[in-house]
């Protein structure tokens, strides 16, 4: 049974199939409301009622139309479904079948409408299955919270309803365990308590039938004063008498073999993974429908991820689709104190549990494993295969008929069992936010989270979200509730992982991940702690081919191991990622199994492979720029050119985290030449995209890399740059400060080139404070030393720069021809950034020239430009200009169209300043058709 639409959990819906992103929790909220009410109108007021009560956000109309508007396009995909705007306010036109809530209502109805017990029963396991979590879990305000509670309320009277139900089928056998639990969270709950005297009678314990009775009769007299109603007054009686009416309808066995009930115990509070157990459900209901396949779904996930909890209590939840019992055994593939179970132990332990006693089954594992495939023929059984180690494990312990189920955990991925047996694939990951807090909550009550909100979030944070690390530390502060939970919180701020350590190994997070090492090859061991001391939050096939010392083809297998061990996870285009944790495990692991002269060599080889590769895409973004004497790379250093302009952006937005981390692991091991030369190959990125924060990053450790060596050129270079970066950030002393330095070490070795550079790069740093005179002596300096040494694409930038600070002095004739020569040189020597940087002077000169048109299309020009060669920051400073010039000529919506683009470009590249200018021209543009009540098409 599938909806398009759930509330009854975290608020989702599916398209094809497959989840829909919905954003964040208030916008989910919004869609909340209107699925409470499909087609009926909803009006504005009461959605921002519903959803943030008595605090709604600034701008709360325009949050909530852009809400909308998002809504509208993620909900639009089978005819019918879409949300409408009128008089009324909105209205979600939806079929309410499609709706969990509805269809839950809906089917409740059925239920209680049906004649026979048992179709009855089917009525209501279908409805109850639709809920998957408390409903709008993730979503919370007043009016939601209310909502909930009237809604679990409807749960809870449709549970009992389908007890009462299951009684009549003559189920009470499977109902007591939960029968037990209901009445210690509903001491007072008279109807709880009489269906659990039946049941409890029904399986002659009439003693304990009649103890339940007199338990509930001395609470009401305490508690309330008052004695037990009629009805149960009456049961009791009848238990007292034995009456006969209330014996069990008679149930056909079919057979005369034992049942087996072979499931540990349902794991207590289990909390979240609402998908996963929708995605279990889905597989049954789907695989129902195709009689020639046996349905197994295999589990994979690291150690501690939850995989035996989730299969548990999927298992526990769904145990009357599988009438003829459960099958369960530990295979002990990942187990501290043994060796796996061979699968012939484990078939004799399932022909006991079946009524066969194994002892006379002749033969070895093949006679064994047919007998069992012959007793277990036809019938509708789970057998839950848990902790396998590999597919030959379980092979011989699947059933061989349609008609049984196979749930198999594992932390290998069973690649032939997907191939060869067509068994689905369902992998683990951490919890969510939301339900990690509810973990904390159902395991340290609501009112201990609530109280320190910003320590559950940081605890959460640390614990990266992974189910047993969190178990860990909710049992100290269980154990321990007196303490404030910022107590456990510190402990795991100082001590990481050890923290989360154990005498007990199975709550032991860096004990239960060690188990996963054990059937690693010393390559594959070795890779792994590598990997956890490697730069950056992910990393690439070359990087990683480096990182090991290894070629791609050998690399890729060392890897693909590592995944389907669930020790790395793999990631689009051949990336791979590991969990925090994990990866402080793997750092552990590297320190401990390898030494320093080891784990230097990896580091070296891999930030090697990074300078190399970022000088590969400098010299495709900036081909007129200095390029690098490399050297030969140490061995094992893989080769990664980059193509063109396209292929050296992607590669430098990907691994841009990597490069700043492996510059830090050059400076912290004393490999200055590394360090430097990270530094000048990201330069152009850096510039392009607007990373200011991070090119005063890598300059400030250049500059000090870059002091102890011989070289003076570099140190020129370095000091040049960082007063370039600290200019651009506004900081005046630093700037000029690095920058004089860099012309008197230039004079001082007669280096007209860097004399040149620093030159212009001074012309620049006058303009961030207005001082256009001082800056166009600078660039005209520049333009002197470019020309002396020959340099057409230094003599054209610094051309432009003549030109745009003559037009700053209102010189604008030779502004003009300074600026048109240059845009010449630019494009005889195809400088596209050049080019584009000089038609935004030209549009700027044509502007303040009253040549509004003109300047409309040069800009326009250099707009074109910075989008093709990745150049947002130069584009987002086109841009604002633009506008003045739309606004110039009256064209209101034309301005505001380009400075929102400005706006949200200066914003990404953390110029806030800038944006903050952006903003305020938007906000005193005088354009009546900018303000409205409300979005027509949102």
């Amino acid at each position: 049974m599938t909806v398009r639409f759930r509330v009854l959990g975290p608020v989702s819906a599916l398209a094809a199939g497959r989840p829909i992103d919905l954003g964040h929790a208030r916008q989910r909220g919004v869609l909340a409301v209107l699925l409470l009410a499909p087609n009926h109108p909803v009006s504005a007021d009461q959605l921002m009622a519903r959803v943030w009560g008595d605090t709604p956000p600034q701008r709360g109309r325009e949050v909530l139309y852009s809400y909308l508007s998002r809504l509208r396009v993620a909900v639009a995909g089978p005819a019918g479904v879409e949300i409408q705007r009128g008089r009324g306010g909105y209205t979600l036109v939806v079929d309410p079948a499609d709706v969990d809530v509805h269809r839950f209502r809906e089917m409740s109805a059925r239920a209680r409408a049906a004649g026979p017990a048992d179709q009855a029963l089917k009525l209501f396991d279908e409805a109850l299955d639709l809920w998957h979590d408390k409903a709008f879990a993730d979503v919370d305000s007043t009016w939601l919270d209310a909502m909930r509670q009237s809604l679990d309320a409807e749960r809870r009277a449709v549970e009992l309803d389908r007890t009462d139900a299951a009684l009549r089928c003559g189920r009470h056998a499977e109902l007591l365990a939960d029968l037990d639990r209901q009445t210690a969270r509903h001491p007072l709950d008279e109807r709880v308590a009489g269906q659990l005297m039946l049941a409890l009678y029904r399986a002659g314990r009439q003693a304990d039938a009649l103890s339940t009775y007199q338990r509930l009769r001395e609470e009401l007299a305490e508690q309330l004063g008052a004695d037990p109603n009629p009805a149960l007054r009456q049961l009791h009686q009848q238990i007292l008498t034995a009456d006969p009416a209330l014996s069990a309808p008679a149930r056909a066995t079919g057979t005369s073999a034992p049942t087996p009930r072979h499931l540990p115990l349902a794991p207590a509070g289990f909390t979240g993974r609402a998908t996963e157990l929708a995605t279990l459900t889905a597989a049954v209901e789907t695989a129902s429908a195709d009689p020639t396949t046996v349905l197994i779904t295999a589990l994979a996930g690291a150690g501690g991820i939850g995989k035996t909890s989730l299969a548990l209590h999927w298992a526990h939840t769904h145990a009357d689709r599988f009438p003829d019992g459960q099958l369960f055994v530990d295979l002990r593939g990942f187990s501290p104190d043994s060796e796996p179970l061979d699968p012939l132990t484990a078939a004799r332990g399932f022909l006991d549990a079946l009524g066969v006693d194994s002892a006379h089954v002749g033969g070895g594992l093949d006679e064994h494993t047919a007998r069992y495939r012959s007793q277990i023929a036809g019938k509708r059984m789970l057998v839950v295969l848990d902790n396998a180690a590999t597919a030959d494990q379980v092979t011989p312990l699947l059933p061989g008929t349609s008609t049984c189920t196979v749930l198999i955990t594992s932390r290998a991925v069973l690649t032939p069992l997907l191939s060869r047996h067509n068994a689905r694939h369902l992998n683990l990951d951490v919890l969510t936010g939301a339900e990690a807090r509810a973990l904390l909550v159902q395991r340290l009550g609501q009112p201990r989270v609530t109280a320190e909100p910003n320590v559950v979030a940081e605890m959460i944070q640390l614990c990266g979200r992974y189910p047993l690390a969190l178990t860990i530390m909710a049992g100290r502060a269980q154990a321990l509730p007196d303490l404030p939970l910022t107590d456990f919180l510190a402990e795991l701020r100082g001590s990481g992982l050890d923290a989360l350590d154990d005498a007990d190994p199975t709550a032991s997070l860096p004990a239960v991940l060690s188990w996963s090492l054990r059937g690693l090859t010393d390559q594959q061991r070795t890779a792994f702690a590598v990997l956890g001391i490697a730069p950056g939050p992910d990393i690439g096939l070359p990087a990683a081919a480096s990182l090991i010392g290894q070629d791609l083809p050998e690399t890729r297998t060392v890897l693909r191991t590592l995944v389907e061990a669930s020790l790395l996870h793999r990631k689009p285009h051949d990336r791979y990622a590991m969990h925090d944790l994990i990866r402080t495990y793997a750092t552990t692991t590297a320190h401990h199994d390898l030494n320093e002269q080891q784990q230097e060599a990896a580091l070296l080889r891999v930030c090697d492979f990074y300078a190399r590769a970022a000088d590969s895409a400098a010299r495709v973004l900036s081909p007129h720029r200095r390029p690098l004497e490399l050297g030969a790379p140490p061995p094992g250093v893989q080769d990664h050119s980059l193509p063109d302009d396209k292929a050296a952006l992607a590669w430098s937005d990907t691994e841009h985290a990597a490069l700043l981390a492996a510059q830090h692991i050059a400076a912290d091991h004393g490999w200055h030449q590394l360090v430097w030369q990270l530094a000048w190959n990201l330069e152009t990125y850096h510039d392009r995209q607007g990373h200011r924060h991070d090119r005063l990053a890598v300059w400030l450790a250049a500059a000090e890399a870059t002091a102890p060596l011989p070289d003076p050129t570099a140190h020129i270079l370095a000091q040049r740059r960082l007063g370039a970066a600290h200019a651009e950030l506004g900081q005046r002393a630093e700037a000029f400060a690095c920058l004089d330095q860099a012309i008197a070490l230039a004079e001082h070795h007669h280096d007209t080139n860097q004399l040149a550079h620093t030159h212009h790069a001074l012309a620049r740093a006058c303009e961030q404070w207005g001082e256009s005179r001082r800056a166009l002596g600078h660039a005209t300096s520049a333009l002197h030393h470019y020309r002396t040494l020959g340099q057409p694409v230094g003599e054209a930038s610094a051309c432009n720069l003549v030109g745009w600070f003559a037009a700053q002095q209102g010189d604008y004739d030779s502004a003009r021809q300074h600026c048109l020569l240059a845009l010449a040189l630019h494009r005889r020597h195809q400088n596209l950034a050049g080019e584009a940087e000089t038609l935004d002077s030209l549009g700027y000169i044509d502007h303040h020239t009253g040549r509004h048109r003109q300047a409309v299309d040069h800009y326009n020009q250099a707009l074109a430009l910075t989008r093709a060669i990745g150049y947002p920051a130069q584009g987002a400073r086109t841009l604002e200009q633009l506008g003045h010039v739309h606004t110039a000529l009256g064209e209101g919506k034309q301005a505001q169209a380009v400075w929102r683009e400005a706006l949200e470009l200066y914003r990404e590249q953390g110029r806030d300043s800038d944006a903050e200018r952006v903003q305020r021209q938007l906000d005193q543009l005088d354009d009546p058709g900018v303000a409205s009540d409300g979005p027509d098409d949102c």
